[in-house]
Parts: C-alpha cells; structure tokens; sequence
C-alpha cells in the first residue's frame, strides 16, 4: 500500500489544490493496477510529507495487523489519531476483509506447540526509541543519507549501548541474540563486521555536524540554557603497539597502564550530563594545555543566555596561563585552587557556614581572600575528608617511620648501607615516596669521623601537627556576589563527569582500544560517545521523574523483555506462526511510563503457512 497524490482545481476560488488517497497495486490479466483504499482528502492538519507517508504506513500496519498494534517508528499524536479514524472508516465501509480481530478460534494439535527464535528486546526498544527522541534519523536524512544507512546507523549506535563490543561481537549478537533489526527495519542477513566498520566511519565524518545538532536538539527537547559547563579529560589505552600512530602515545595512564600506549578523550558537557563538546588528543598532551583548544569551540556547542557560562573544572587544567585566558575570553570560571593558600584572611562581610553533604557530614565553608590576586576563594573543610586523610596520614607516616627503621637497621648488619653518601642517597629515597609525610619530621643522622653513619632516626618537629589541615581545601572562582552554598553547588556539579567517564569507559566499553589504526580507533570511540548520547537521554529524564540508577542496572531489567516466534498446527494442518512481545514486567512499565515510551514495538504478527499438497504418483 501507498499513499498517491492528486491534483485538483477549484473553478470557483480558481486554485489548485492536492488531495491523497491510500491505495493498494494489484496485478490482472499480466498488468499492474491500482485501487484507491479510502480518500484522505487535503490532510491539512498534517505539516510535512513524511507525516502523510507516516499516516500511510500506519494505517496499513493496523489493516494487517490489528488496531492495537504499535507501529515500528514513533508517530506522533495528530497521525496516530488520524490513522484511527481512517481504519475504522475502512472497517465500517467494508473496503477491505478485516476480521474480528477481538476473538479468533482455532483449533490446534497442542503437541505441536513450538517457540523458537526468541530475542532481546527491551534495551533495544527502549534506546530506539531514545534515538527516534533525538531525531537522528532526520538529521542524517537532511545529509543525504539513505534509508539503509541510517537504519543501519541505527542498528549500530543502539547495539552499542545495549551490548558494547567490538563489531565483530556485534554482528554476531545482531545476527543471534538481538531483535534491534525488527525494529530498525534492517535486513539481519546482511549485517556484517565490515558494514558496521563502514557505517562507523561514515558517522564520524558528520561528527561535528551531528554533535551540534544533538547539542541544540537536547537543549530544545528539554528547554535546557547551557549557564554552567564542566570540562575535563580521561585518557584509555590501547592493548596492540600502535607504532605508526600519530595519536597514540606512552603518558600518564589513570588505568596504571605504563606499558600501553594511550590517547586522550575531552569532553565538555552541561549540568545536566549532556554532551555539548568532544575531541580527542595525543596520549602524551598535558591537561592544561587543552581548554584553550577547547574554548575556542565552544560558542558554536553552547546556549548563552545574557552572558556566557560558568566553566568548572579540576585542579589539573586551572593553571594560572588558563584561569587568565578565561578571564580574556570573557568566561567565569571555578576550579579547586592548585596549592594551598597561605596568605589569606576571611572576608568580613562573610560568616562561616555549615551544610550537610549526602551521607550527613557536616562541611564549613567560608569566603576568604588572598593577597597575591583578585579572585574569590572559598575555604572548605570536610569532616569526611579530614577522617579518610588523617586516616591515610597516619598509616604513611607509619610506613614512612618503618623505613627510617630499615635503615637504621641496616646499619649493625653485615653488607648493611653504611657509608654516609648512600645512606643519604636511601633517605632521599624514601622522602620521595612519602612527599606527604616527611616535611613534618626531623631526620638526624650520626656518623663518626670515618664517613660511616651509626645511627638514623627521625622525630616529629615541634608544633606541626600533620592532621591540621587534614580536610582543608580552597575553591578559586571568578564569581562575586554568590553566597557559599551556591559556590559549593556549583562546584559540586563537576561530579557529573565522573558520572560521564563512568558510563563511557565502563558501561559503554570504551576501554581498551584494540583497534589497529588511528581512524578506526576514532570511529570507535565517537559510536561511544553517540551511544551515551541515548543513554544520557534515558537518564536524565528518569532522574527528572526521581528514578536515579545507573545505566548496567537499566540495562538489566529492561533485556529481560524478550520477543517470540510460537508455531501451532491447527485442524486444517496449516503451521500458524505468531511473533508477540512479551508482557513487560512493572519494574521496565516503570521506565516505559517515567519516559512516555510505549511498552512494545508491535503486538502481534501472524503468519499462516499452508500444508504442503500432496501429488500421487500414476502407478500405470
């Protein structure tokens, strides 16, 4: 079935005009005809050309399928409302055979009772719907794809975040486990490891289109404003040499990974968690050296209202060179301050403060300031951070006493270190490995008039006391004005990145990397960063409606809702085949409710396969 168009004019108004109808080709007599199903007429109270073909579609999936079947796409209120009152119009005018779909009787051999082809569903449905949300797909339609690539986008971006693997895995779990293809429309006979390669590349080649339209589209959606961004970097390594790569670099590994090669990933997103900026960097680039990069792209990711917003980042990007060219740029900004201050008496016009944190620790917050600049700082101290520090202190400044001992020891043993040089050498050792801990202490060592140390021990010097500033630390900002529990509240927003990093490297796979090249690897991780894009969207909105659990704990509950293939033979030896969603349990119509989502993609689709006939040979 199709929807035709045709051409009117009006004699008396003197204009053209086009009406539709929904028709059905058949072929007689060798040659192909159309029949004209019911009239839709000028359909003026839909907007777009893809809502009329929507309406077509839509109707003949009720026709075939029932009235209480879902349609694969999400179709909106005024089509779904049309193509309810057109179906009923073709039921009540007899235009097609449509049975009582209410009761439908047979009477089947219960032993031949056979459920097969049974898949995942519910992730799968659940993101999709995510993406249609986005209106990806109108996006890469705007840029000329074609219906099969995007399906196939599709299919790769939403197995990605349901089952994050590598494209060879994800073919297989596509082609074995996954009912992603039913509802993307994309033949699973050809899904493949090289077509998933293709499509990840050709979606990285839009990336910095895509991403924009995804910034603007969630802001939109969700009637966001972009007033506080947070900006910070993780790096993941690769598990192969990469030697010919210009990216991959040996660095600082926050996985421990000093034998792997590494690249960088910076991400700049709102308060809300969503993407507003990526780019990916060589495995050796210091943090600070990247947010200038990044500033200079943020005009175009970002909403400003009257003024631009708040940047918040961690101690490792706020050198004083940024925190400067924040201030040309015109940006405010609030970071943890790199040392601790010395110089600084509290502001009079503040008065210390006393919040709770989540777990019910008290924290004191005071405005203070600084002689060597102009900036605001705020003095926070932790009780919680103070017990874990001086937890931490005590048990280093034990092992550091310990290794005083040692070497002290060393001394009355044969073959010991003695000699004064080297001693010296194996304290300045241990200084090093506790930086901590050894300004607190007096190191005294005996010698005789030989060179040969005797003893080494240490004291604690008087009026230190090492738990002082246990718990004590400084925010820098540029923001005048703010009491402190908002500048704690601001600040306290950066843990949303943590959240990111969390979901991209763990949940979402993007650690390690075991692809071979620098373009493959870049594909890999923007699927990544699409793919939280439906994650961040699911999330946000169940945190909105108070339902805050982490994406593997959704993951779960969801792919327990499963399609299924049911073989019955009936009375007639005809083979009746059934394919229905499951039931959704209340924990996943929860989700389904909180999002707005429908519970299933389709309810039922019945096929009929006649018995085979039976030819009887001639004897004769």
């Amino acid at each position: 079935m199709f929807v035709k168009s045709f051409s009117k004019y009006n004699k008396t108004t003197k204009q053209r005009y086009t009406i539709y109808s929904l028709c059905e080709s058949y072929r007689i007599d060798g040659h192909v005809r159309h029949r004209s199903m019911i009239c839709f007429g000028k359909l003026e109270e839909l907007d777009t050309e893809v809502q009329i073909k929507q309406l077509g579609k839509r109707v003949e999936e009720m026709i075939k399928h029932g009235s209480d079947t879902l349609g694969f796409d999400i179709v909106d209120e005024k089509v779904e409302e049309l193509a309810a009152h057109f179906y009923n119009e073709i039921k009540r005018k007899k235009r097609y055979d449509i049975s009582d779909r209410e009761h439908e009787w047979e009477t089947v051999d219960m032993s031949s009772l056979k459920n097969n082809d049974a898949r995942e569903l519910g992730g799968e449905w659940l993101c999709k719907q995510a993406f249609d949300q986005l209106k990806i797909g109108d996006f890469l339609r705007g840029d000329g794809w074609s219906e099969e690539n995007i399906s196939l986008a599709c299919t790769h971006i939403v197995s990605r975040a349901v089952y994050p693997a590598s494209e060879l895995k994800t073919a297989s779990y596509i082609k074995e486990n996954s009912a992603i293809c039913e509802l993307t429309g994309f033949d699973r006979g050809n899904v493949g490891k090289d077509r998933l390669y293709a499509i990840s590349h050709k979606l990285y080649a839009v990336k910095d289109q895509l991403e924009q339209y995804l910034s603007r589209q969630t802001n939109e959606l969700f009637d966001l404003e972009d007033k506080i961004i947070l900006y910070d970097l993780t790096n993941t390594y690769f598990e192969g040499q990469m030697k010919g790569s210009k990216l991959a670099k040996f660095g600082r590994s926050k996985e421990k990974r000093r034998d792997a090669r590494l690249i960088v990933l910076a991400v700049v997103i709102n308060r809300e968690g969503f993407l507003k900026y990526s780019n990916i960097f060589e495995g050796n680039m210091s943090d600070s050296k990247t947010l200038k990069i990044v500033i200079k792209a943020l005009s175009k990711q970002t909403s400003f209202t009257d003024r631009k917003p708040i940047v918040v980042m961690d101690a490792g990007i706020a050198t004083d060179d940024n925190v400067e060219m924040l201030k040309h740029e015109g940006y405010d900004y609030m970071c943890v301050s790199r040392s601790n201050l010395k110089d600084y008496r509290a502001d009079t016009d503040s008065d210390p403060v006393v919040i709770k944190d989540k777990k019910n620790q008290p924290i004191e917050l005071l405005k203070v300031r600084c002689q060597d600049n102009d900036d605001n700082y705020l003095w926070v101290k932790s009780h919680a951070k103070a017990l874990k520090e001086n937890s931490m202190n005590g048990l280093l400044s034990q092992r550091f006493e310990e290794g005083i001992q040692t070497i002290n020891a060393a001394l009355n043993k044969k073959g010991g270190t003695k000699k004064l040089d080297r001693v010296h050498q194996r304290i300045g050792r241990l200084k090093q490995k506790y930086p901590s801990v050894h300004k607190y202490y007096h190191i005294i060592v005996s010698d005789d008039k030989n060179g040969v140390a005797t003893q080494v021990r240490c004291e604690h010097k008087k009026g230190q006391d090492l738990g002082k500033k246990a718990g004590i630390y400084f925010l820098r900002t540029s923001l005048d004005g703010e009491d402190e529990k908002t500048l704690w509240l601001i600040y306290n927003i950066i843990r949303e990145v943590e959240s990111t990093f969390r979901v991209l490297k763990s949940d979402l796979d993007l650690r390690p990397i075991y692809h071979k090249t620098d373009d493959a690897s870049m594909a890999h991780l923007h699927l990544g960063l699409l793919a939280y894009w439906l994650v961040s969207t699911i999330r946000y909105q169940l945190k909105q409606k108070g339902y805050c659990s982490d994406w593997r704990e959704i993951r779960r509950i969801m792919n327990t809702q499963k399609c299924v293939t049911t073989n019955i033979t009936n009375i007639n030896d005809q083979v009746l085949s059934v394919r229905k969603c499951t039931e959704p349990t209340s924990k996943k119509k929860e989700i389904y409710d909180l999002m707005g989502y429908k519970y299933v993609p389709f309810y039922r689709k019945k096929s009929v396969v006649l018995p085979a006939e039976i030819f009887e040979n001639d004897s004769t």
